[in-house]
């Protein structure tokens, strides 16, 4: 992978990332890095789904894979807070 591709895949990840935040409701207890690390999984494996299901190239923007990738990262921090929840 090229430095672009790490470069937008960070970039990406954070939206991602702030996205799924954002669709939780309540207050997460886990870290902004968290946050990215998550919402750049949940890009790379949103991206691969919909590239299963078809739906990754589109004419226009791809909103069933972001939809996708939103979700899993909501799924993903809501996890993540959970279990930090629990230890404290």
């Amino acid at each position: 992978m090229e430095i672009s591709g790490i470069i937008s895949a960070v970039i990406i990840g954070i939206v991602i990332g702030v996205l799924g935040r954002l669709v939780v409701p309540g207050r997460q207890h886990i870290g902004v890095l968290v946050t990215i690390l998550v919402g750049i999984l949940a890009a790379l494996l949103g991206s691969a789904i919909a590239t299963g299901l078809g739906v990754a190239d589109t004419d226009g923007p791809d909103w069933i894979e972001w939809l996708i990738q939103i979700a899993l990262a909501a799924l993903g921090i809501a996890a993540l807070d959970r279990t930090r929840g629990r230890r404290h």
